[in-house]
Protein backbone atom coordinates (compact mmCIF):
# COMPACT_ATOMS: atom_id res chain seq x y z
CA UNK A 1 0.00 0.00 0.00
CA UNK A 2 2.81 2.27 1.05
CA UNK A 3 4.75 1.42 -2.54
CA UNK A 4 1.31 2.34 -4.31
CA UNK A 5 1.46 5.98 -2.64
CA UNK A 6 4.91 6.46 -3.57
CA UNK A 7 4.58 6.15 -7.31
CA UNK A 8 3.98 9.18 -9.07
CA UNK A 9 2.54 9.49 -12.49
CA UNK A 10 1.90 11.92 -14.86
CA UNK A 11 -1.03 11.55 -17.71
CA UNK A 12 -0.54 12.95 -21.61
CA UNK A 13 -3.80 14.04 -22.81
CA UNK A 14 -3.90 14.96 -26.79
CA UNK A 15 -6.00 17.55 -27.87
CA UNK A 16 -7.14 18.79 -31.26
CA UNK A 17 -5.90 22.78 -31.51
CA UNK A 18 -8.65 24.74 -32.09
CA UNK A 19 -7.46 28.08 -30.63
CA UNK A 20 -5.16 26.75 -29.11
CA UNK A 21 -1.52 25.94 -30.33
CA UNK A 22 -0.99 23.68 -27.36
CA UNK A 23 -1.76 20.29 -28.50
CA UNK A 24 -0.68 18.25 -25.61
CA UNK A 25 -1.37 18.94 -21.95
CA UNK A 26 0.51 16.88 -19.17
CA UNK A 27 -0.75 16.40 -15.63
CA UNK A 28 0.40 15.59 -12.78
CA UNK A 29 -2.22 12.34 -10.85
CA UNK A 30 -3.29 12.60 -7.39
CA UNK A 31 -3.40 8.47 -7.02
CA UNK A 32 -5.47 9.19 -3.99
CA UNK A 33 -7.92 11.82 -4.96
CA UNK A 34 -8.03 10.40 -8.21
CA UNK A 35 -7.52 14.08 -9.72
CA UNK A 36 -5.28 15.72 -12.35
CA UNK A 37 -3.36 18.62 -11.85
CA UNK A 38 -2.03 21.05 -14.96
CA UNK A 39 1.37 20.96 -14.94
CA UNK A 40 2.89 21.62 -18.56
CA UNK A 41 1.34 21.69 -22.25
CA UNK A 42 3.55 21.30 -25.46
CA UNK A 43 3.23 23.41 -28.64
CA UNK A 44 2.28 20.85 -30.90
CA UNK A 45 -0.54 21.18 -33.75
CA UNK A 46 -3.94 18.85 -33.87
CA UNK A 47 -2.33 15.97 -31.77
CA UNK A 48 -4.79 13.24 -32.71
CA UNK A 49 -3.00 10.58 -30.87
CA UNK A 50 -0.01 9.84 -28.85
CA UNK A 51 2.13 6.96 -27.44
CA UNK A 52 4.48 6.26 -25.32
CA UNK A 53 7.35 3.88 -26.26
CA UNK A 54 7.65 0.59 -24.76
CA UNK A 55 11.14 1.55 -22.77
CA UNK A 56 9.16 4.66 -21.52
CA UNK A 57 11.68 7.00 -22.50
CA UNK A 58 9.90 8.58 -25.32
CA UNK A 59 6.42 9.74 -26.61
CA UNK A 60 5.23 9.77 -30.25
CA UNK A 61 2.68 11.99 -31.38
CA UNK A 62 0.62 12.13 -34.39
CA UNK A 63 0.73 16.35 -35.59
CA UNK A 64 -0.36 17.83 -39.14
CA UNK A 65 1.35 16.55 -42.25
CA UNK A 66 3.38 13.61 -40.07
CA UNK A 67 4.66 13.03 -36.26
CA UNK A 68 7.20 13.67 -33.48
CA UNK A 69 8.89 12.83 -30.93
CA UNK A 70 9.69 13.99 -27.44
CA UNK A 71 12.21 12.77 -24.42
CA UNK A 72 9.98 11.79 -21.40
CA UNK A 73 12.13 13.87 -18.74
CA UNK A 74 12.23 12.49 -14.89
CA UNK A 75 9.28 15.09 -13.87
CA UNK A 76 7.39 14.01 -16.99
CA UNK A 77 7.99 16.63 -18.81
CA UNK A 78 8.19 15.94 -22.35
CA UNK A 79 11.32 17.79 -24.29
CA UNK A 80 10.77 17.93 -28.19
CA UNK A 81 13.55 16.04 -30.10
CA UNK A 82 12.09 15.69 -34.06
CA UNK A 83 9.03 16.25 -37.22
CA UNK A 84 9.29 13.44 -39.95
CA UNK A 85 7.01 13.58 -42.40
CA UNK A 86 4.68 10.77 -43.08
CA UNK A 87 4.18 11.69 -47.06
CA UNK A 88 0.62 11.69 -46.58
CA UNK A 89 -2.70 13.43 -45.10
CA UNK A 90 -2.60 13.70 -40.79
CA UNK A 91 -2.52 10.45 -39.34
CA UNK A 92 -4.99 9.21 -36.64
CA UNK A 93 -2.79 6.01 -34.24
CA UNK A 94 0.42 6.35 -34.11
CA UNK A 95 2.37 3.27 -32.15
CA UNK A 96 6.05 1.77 -32.07
CA UNK A 97 7.04 -2.32 -32.58
CA UNK A 98 8.52 -3.88 -29.18
CA UNK A 99 12.04 -3.36 -30.40
CA UNK A 100 11.21 0.46 -30.47
CA UNK A 101 13.02 0.09 -33.79
CA UNK A 102 9.57 1.51 -35.79
CA UNK A 103 6.62 4.16 -35.86
CA UNK A 104 3.44 2.99 -36.96
CA UNK A 105 1.01 5.43 -38.17
CA UNK A 106 -2.80 4.88 -39.18
CA UNK A 107 -4.22 7.40 -41.72
CA UNK A 108 -7.76 7.23 -41.68
CA UNK A 109 -8.46 9.63 -44.27
CA UNK A 110 -6.13 8.49 -47.12
CA UNK A 111 -6.24 5.10 -45.59
CA UNK A 112 -2.87 4.80 -45.60
CA UNK A 113 -0.05 2.73 -43.50
CA UNK A 114 3.55 4.51 -43.03
CA UNK A 115 6.13 2.38 -41.28
CA UNK A 116 9.17 4.98 -39.85
CA UNK A 117 12.25 4.06 -38.50
CA UNK A 118 13.84 5.16 -34.95
CA UNK A 119 16.96 5.82 -33.61
CA UNK A 120 18.42 4.84 -30.03
CA UNK A 121 18.05 8.45 -29.09
CA UNK A 122 14.18 8.57 -29.78
CA UNK A 123 14.54 10.42 -33.02
CA UNK A 124 12.23 9.39 -35.97
CA UNK A 125 13.83 8.61 -39.36
CA UNK A 126 13.20 7.80 -42.50
CA UNK A 127 9.77 5.69 -44.11
CA UNK A 128 10.56 2.09 -44.64
CA UNK A 129 7.48 1.60 -46.04
CA UNK A 130 3.63 2.57 -47.19
CA UNK A 131 1.06 1.31 -48.62
CA UNK A 132 -2.61 2.53 -49.52
CA UNK A 133 -5.11 -0.13 -48.37
CA UNK A 134 -7.63 -0.72 -51.44
CA UNK A 135 -11.55 -0.25 -51.84
CA UNK A 136 -14.21 0.58 -53.76
CA UNK A 137 -12.89 3.89 -54.67
CA UNK A 138 -14.69 7.69 -54.58
CA UNK A 139 -17.78 5.99 -56.01
CA UNK A 140 -18.81 4.52 -52.29
CA UNK A 141 -19.07 6.37 -48.90
CA UNK A 142 -17.93 6.19 -46.40
CA UNK A 143 -18.02 2.20 -45.88
CA UNK A 144 -16.31 0.46 -48.98
CA UNK A 145 -13.54 3.17 -48.68
CA UNK A 146 -10.10 2.69 -46.89
CA UNK A 147 -9.97 4.32 -43.59
CA UNK A 148 -7.11 3.12 -41.41
CA UNK A 149 -7.98 3.46 -37.70
CA UNK A 150 -4.82 1.62 -35.82
CA UNK A 151 -1.88 0.09 -36.00
CA UNK A 152 -0.98 -2.22 -33.89
CA UNK A 153 2.41 -5.05 -33.31
CA UNK A 154 1.24 -8.87 -32.13
CA UNK A 155 3.44 -9.19 -29.00
CA UNK A 156 5.85 -11.28 -30.40
CA UNK A 157 6.93 -8.52 -32.63
CA UNK A 158 5.55 -11.00 -35.88
CA UNK A 159 2.80 -9.58 -37.30
CA UNK A 160 1.24 -6.16 -37.86
CA UNK A 161 -2.90 -5.56 -36.98
CA UNK A 162 -4.32 -2.52 -38.72
CA UNK A 163 -7.67 -2.15 -38.36
CA UNK A 164 -9.79 -0.62 -41.41
CA UNK A 165 -13.12 1.24 -40.32
CA UNK A 166 -14.56 1.45 -43.94
CA UNK A 167 -13.66 -2.09 -45.18
CA UNK A 168 -14.55 -3.56 -42.12
CA UNK A 169 -11.37 -6.18 -41.61
CA UNK A 170 -7.96 -6.33 -39.94
CA UNK A 171 -5.30 -6.44 -42.43
CA UNK A 172 -2.46 -8.80 -40.69
CA UNK A 173 0.73 -8.21 -42.42
CA UNK A 174 4.30 -9.86 -42.04
CA UNK A 175 6.90 -7.51 -40.23
CA UNK A 176 10.51 -8.12 -41.11
CA UNK A 177 12.36 -6.22 -38.15
CA UNK A 178 15.45 -5.80 -40.38
CA UNK A 179 14.03 -3.89 -43.54
CA UNK A 180 11.24 -2.20 -41.91
CA UNK A 181 8.74 -3.43 -44.55
CA UNK A 182 5.49 -5.23 -44.48
CA UNK A 183 3.32 -7.89 -46.02
CA UNK A 184 -0.33 -9.40 -45.81
CA UNK A 185 -0.11 -12.42 -44.76
CA UNK A 186 -4.44 -12.63 -43.47
CA UNK A 187 -7.08 -10.97 -43.25
CA UNK A 188 -9.44 -10.57 -39.93
CA UNK A 189 -12.95 -10.61 -41.46
CA UNK A 190 -15.48 -8.26 -38.96
CA UNK A 191 -19.09 -8.14 -39.90
CA UNK A 192 -20.09 -5.83 -42.84
CA UNK A 193 -20.56 -2.08 -41.97
CA UNK A 194 -19.41 -2.84 -38.26
CA UNK A 195 -15.80 -0.32 -38.68
CA UNK A 196 -13.16 -1.90 -36.53
CA UNK A 197 -11.67 0.49 -34.84
CA UNK A 198 -9.09 -0.06 -32.02
CA UNK A 199 -7.09 -3.49 -31.75
CA UNK A 200 -5.36 -4.42 -28.15
CA UNK A 201 -3.61 -7.52 -27.15
CA UNK A 202 -3.69 -9.09 -24.05
CA UNK A 203 -0.72 -9.36 -21.65
CA UNK A 204 0.51 -12.73 -23.15
CA UNK A 205 -0.48 -11.99 -26.64
CA UNK A 206 -2.61 -15.25 -26.40
CA UNK A 207 -5.86 -12.93 -27.30
CA UNK A 208 -7.05 -10.05 -29.54
CA UNK A 209 -9.39 -7.36 -28.82
CA UNK A 210 -11.31 -5.57 -31.34
CA UNK A 211 -13.87 -3.03 -31.18
CA UNK A 212 -16.36 -2.33 -33.55
CA UNK A 213 -17.62 1.68 -33.96
CA UNK A 214 -20.92 1.42 -35.54
CA UNK A 215 -22.25 -1.59 -34.11
CA UNK A 216 -21.15 -1.53 -31.33
CA UNK A 217 -19.37 -4.68 -30.18
CA UNK A 218 -15.56 -6.24 -29.42
CA UNK A 219 -14.87 -9.56 -31.03
CA UNK A 220 -12.42 -11.36 -29.19
CA UNK A 221 -9.70 -14.32 -31.13
CA UNK A 222 -7.34 -15.88 -29.86
CA UNK A 223 -3.59 -16.15 -31.72
CA UNK A 224 -0.84 -18.25 -31.86
CA UNK A 225 1.90 -18.89 -34.75
CA UNK A 226 1.23 -22.35 -36.75
CA UNK A 227 3.87 -23.25 -39.57
CA UNK A 228 4.73 -19.58 -39.59
CA UNK A 229 1.38 -18.55 -40.64
CA UNK A 230 -0.79 -16.69 -37.80
CA UNK A 231 -3.79 -18.05 -37.14
CA UNK A 232 -6.55 -16.12 -35.69
CA UNK A 233 -9.65 -17.93 -33.92
CA UNK A 234 -12.95 -15.73 -32.38
CA UNK A 235 -14.05 -17.07 -28.79
CA UNK A 236 -16.19 -14.81 -28.27
CA UNK A 237 -18.49 -11.42 -28.86
CA UNK A 238 -19.63 -8.80 -26.40
CA UNK A 239 -21.90 -5.97 -26.93
CA UNK A 240 -20.13 -2.51 -25.65
CA UNK A 241 -24.20 -0.60 -25.01
CA UNK A 242 -27.71 -1.49 -24.56
CA UNK A 243 -30.10 -0.38 -26.65
CA UNK A 244 -29.92 -1.50 -30.71
CA UNK A 245 -26.90 -2.45 -31.53
CA UNK A 246 -25.22 0.40 -33.10
CA UNK A 247 -28.67 2.53 -33.43
CA UNK A 248 -27.49 6.25 -32.87
CA UNK A 249 -24.20 5.00 -30.88
CA UNK A 250 -20.91 4.57 -31.58
CA UNK A 251 -17.98 2.79 -29.57
CA UNK A 252 -14.69 4.30 -29.39
CA UNK A 253 -12.38 3.59 -27.00
CA UNK A 254 -10.63 0.61 -26.12
CA UNK A 255 -8.07 0.77 -23.08
CA UNK A 256 -6.74 -2.37 -21.16
CA UNK A 257 -6.44 -1.34 -16.82
CA UNK A 258 -2.79 -1.65 -15.97
CA UNK A 259 -2.60 -4.75 -14.80
CA UNK A 260 -4.65 -5.97 -17.67
CA UNK A 261 -7.73 -7.36 -15.62
CA UNK A 262 -9.99 -5.25 -17.02
CA UNK A 263 -10.91 -3.86 -20.47
CA UNK A 264 -12.19 -0.46 -20.86
CA UNK A 265 -14.48 0.63 -24.18
CA UNK A 266 -16.62 3.71 -24.26
CA UNK A 267 -19.78 4.85 -26.00
CA UNK A 268 -20.75 8.12 -28.35
CA UNK A 269 -24.96 8.51 -28.10
CA UNK A 270 -25.22 6.52 -25.25
CA UNK A 271 -22.53 8.50 -23.59
CA UNK A 272 -21.13 5.70 -21.20
CA UNK A 273 -17.99 3.45 -20.17
CA UNK A 274 -18.56 0.34 -20.26
CA UNK A 275 -15.56 -1.62 -18.00
CA UNK A 276 -15.26 -5.68 -18.44
CA UNK A 277 -13.33 -7.94 -16.10
CA UNK A 278 -10.96 -10.18 -18.39
CA UNK A 279 -10.07 -13.68 -17.61
CA UNK A 280 -6.52 -13.94 -18.21
CA UNK A 281 -6.69 -17.97 -18.83
CA UNK A 282 -9.47 -17.64 -21.46
CA UNK A 283 -9.42 -14.41 -22.90
CA UNK A 284 -12.67 -14.07 -22.09
CA UNK A 285 -14.81 -10.78 -21.38
CA UNK A 286 -17.30 -10.36 -18.58
CA UNK A 287 -19.38 -6.95 -18.33
CA UNK A 288 -18.86 -5.42 -14.88
CA UNK A 289 -20.59 -2.13 -15.73
CA UNK A 290 -22.15 0.07 -18.14
CA UNK A 291 -22.83 3.28 -16.82
CA UNK A 292 -23.03 7.74 -17.96
CA UNK A 293 -19.51 9.86 -18.34
CA UNK A 294 -21.55 12.84 -17.47
CA UNK A 295 -20.10 14.09 -20.95
CA UNK A 296 -20.50 13.68 -24.94
CA UNK A 297 -18.63 11.67 -27.18
CA UNK A 298 -15.80 9.82 -24.64
CA UNK A 299 -13.62 9.48 -27.51
CA UNK A 300 -11.10 7.98 -24.61
CA UNK A 301 -11.41 6.92 -20.86
CA UNK A 302 -8.82 5.22 -18.83
CA UNK A 303 -9.09 3.71 -15.41
CA UNK A 304 -6.42 5.19 -13.30
CA UNK A 305 -3.22 2.61 -12.47
CA UNK A 306 -4.61 1.96 -9.15
CA UNK A 307 -8.20 0.65 -10.63
CA UNK A 308 -9.99 3.05 -8.01
CA UNK A 309 -10.87 6.33 -10.46
CA UNK A 310 -11.90 6.74 -14.03
CA UNK A 311 -11.38 9.36 -16.47
CA UNK A 312 -13.57 9.90 -19.56
CA UNK A 313 -12.06 12.42 -22.40
CA UNK A 314 -15.72 14.12 -23.53
CA UNK A 315 -14.96 15.52 -27.16
CA UNK A 316 -17.92 16.91 -27.87
CA UNK A 317 -18.22 18.77 -24.57
CA UNK A 318 -14.72 19.66 -23.84
CA UNK A 319 -14.04 18.33 -20.62
CA UNK A 320 -12.48 15.49 -18.76
CA UNK A 321 -15.17 13.88 -16.31
CA UNK A 322 -13.21 11.68 -12.80
CA UNK A 323 -15.38 9.07 -11.17
CA UNK A 324 -14.42 6.32 -8.53
CA UNK A 325 -14.42 3.08 -9.47
CA UNK A 326 -15.43 0.04 -7.44
CA UNK A 327 -14.67 -3.23 -9.74
CA UNK A 328 -16.39 -5.20 -6.87
CA UNK A 329 -19.67 -3.74 -6.49
CA UNK A 330 -19.65 -2.61 -10.01
CA UNK A 331 -20.49 1.08 -9.46
CA UNK A 332 -19.04 4.46 -11.04
CA UNK A 333 -19.59 7.72 -8.77
CA UNK A 334 -18.95 11.29 -9.98
CA UNK A 335 -15.87 12.54 -8.34
CA UNK A 336 -14.95 16.05 -8.58
CA UNK A 337 -15.97 18.65 -10.85
CA UNK A 338 -15.07 18.24 -14.87
CA UNK A 339 -11.03 20.05 -16.10
CA UNK A 340 -12.15 21.58 -19.09
CA UNK A 341 -10.53 20.38 -22.17
CA UNK A 342 -10.49 21.41 -25.41
CA UNK A 343 -11.74 18.16 -27.51
CA UNK A 344 -9.66 16.00 -26.06
CA UNK A 345 -8.59 12.70 -28.08
CA UNK A 346 -6.87 10.54 -26.11
CA UNK A 347 -4.82 9.91 -22.84
CA UNK A 348 -1.94 7.83 -21.75
CA UNK A 349 -0.95 7.72 -18.01
CA UNK A 350 3.36 7.58 -17.51
CA UNK A 351 4.74 6.24 -14.32
CA UNK A 352 7.59 8.72 -13.21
Amino acid sequence: MDNEKNEKYVAYVSTYTHGDKHGIKVYDVDMEKGRFVEKDKVEITNSSYVTISHSGKYLYSITDFGVESYAIAPDGSLDFINFASINGMRGCYVSTDYTDGYLFVAGYHDGKLTVLRLAEDGSIGEITDEIFHKGLGSVAERNFRPHINCARMTHDNKYLLVADQGMDHVNVYRFDVITGKVILADIIRSELESSPRHVKISRDGRFIYIVHETKCFIDVYSYVEHNRQPVFEKIQTVETCKGDRGSYNATSALSFSEDHKYLLSTNAGDNSAVLFEVDEETGMLSQVFCLPVSGEYPKDASLFPNNKFLVSLNHETNDMTFFHVNVENGTMIMNGPPIRVDVPNCIAFHRL
